[in-house]
């Protein structure tokens, strides 16, 4: 193993205060796992943090990215889940287990990897061993990589928060990495999975994923198209990816006791909608801050199970960061990931 890695850096915010520096390997401490990082996916999360901060406190020199696959080159004193050549993935709040996050009403949490936590863009990295999960078998490094942030949120959205069954229906709202999962575990679950889409390109591989049915926004009222599809019925299961004034197309679209799931901020942080199909549906308006290790642990056992693969648009190398988020800008189908190459 070399004394120096590489790893992504920021001295402020902005995409132009991004360096790839070399540094340090780290040395794992006591209860510390080292892991050499083979893939990071990126997440649209990470490039608001990189631009804007998102309000968050950021450690500067700051690494940004929350999501990595890799094999476990050393273990520090008194660590015992993992073996030196395991392969791992990061989990995106570290320390939540189970249960309910920790947090109060007046600061709800949020302290993530890549945010709270220096991130993951980097060649090695020491980190405590109840912050890391296994990595499923059946996946690639660049695959599994996929898993911590995108996969878990929708996976938490509709199997641990939503109770997906057979037979229901589940309505994304685009075709990156979080609807894609969704498509595919809706799929998975018996359900029957719409997308709405402003490209029919990508409509077209979402239906050859699976999907049941596709809807371009931009060819009318995506609501009415619902409404045709199932029956006047509507869906009862909406992984809310937009934001702001579309939550309210979203109790629209909502069947009478359906679920919304508001997961993105695409058109803002402030959401609204209409109180009367709220209440008269009966909708249910759950936000989801991601997941828990037990959750992510759960999904990776049934991904195995079941062969599901993650759709991964393009790959770029360590040094092609600047490309990938270029590329993440314009909206890609699925994951983008960073190997360490």
């Amino acid at each position: 193993m070399t004394e120096t890695m590489r790893r992504w850096t920021m001295d402020a915010l902005g995409r132009d205060r991004l360096t790839l520096a070399a540094t340090p390997v780290p040395q794992p401490a006591a209860g510390e796992i080292l892991v050499k990082v083979s893939a990071v996916s990126l997440n649209y999360r990470d490039k608001m943090a990189i631009e804007t901060g998102m309000g968050l406190a950021l450690s500067f020199p700051f690494s940004p990215a929350s999501d990595m696959a890799g094999i476990v080159e050393a273990v520090g004193g008194g660590a015992t889940r993992f073996k030196r050549g395991d392969r791992v993935i990061s989990t995106f709040s570290p320390g939540w287990i189970d249960g309910l996050n920790a947090g109060t009403a007046r600061r709800p949490p949020y302290q993530t990897l890549g945010g709270f936590y220096q991130g993951v863009l980097s060649e090695y990295l020491a980190l405590p061993e109840d912050w890391l999960s296994a990595a499923p078998t059946s996946l690639s490094d660049a695959e599994a990589s996929t898993l911590p942030c995108a996969a878990l949120t929708a996976w938490f959205a509709l199997v641990e928060r939503g109770a997906l069954r057979v037979g229901q229906t589940v309505l994304v709202h685009g075709t990156g990495g979080v609807a894609l999962f969704g498509l595919q575990i809706a799929k998975a679950h018996g359900a029957e999975a719409i997308v709405v889409s402003r490209s029919d390109d990508k409509l077209v591989r979402a239906k050859a994923l699976g999907a049941a049915h596709g809807v371009n926004r931009n060819a009318g009222n995506w609501v009415e198209a619902v409404y045709g599809l199932t029956g006047e019925r509507g869906v009862d299961h909406i992984l809310e990816t937009v934001g702001g004034a579309n939550l309210g197309r979203s109790i629209e679209a909502a069947a009478v006791g359906g679920r919304i799931s508001v997961i993105g901020v695409l058109e803002g942080f402030e959401v609204s909608g209409p109180v009367g199909p709220l209440m008269l549906k009966g909708v249910a308006i759950q936000g989801i801050g991601v997941g828990h290790r037990r959750a992510l642990e759960d999904m990776t056992r049934t991904i195995d199970r079941l062969a599901l693969k993650p759709v991964i648009d393009a790959r770029y190398k360590l040094a092609d960061l600047p490309r990938a988020l270029d590329h993440l800008d314009r909206g890609p189908f699925g994951k983008i990931v960073v190997e360490m190459v």
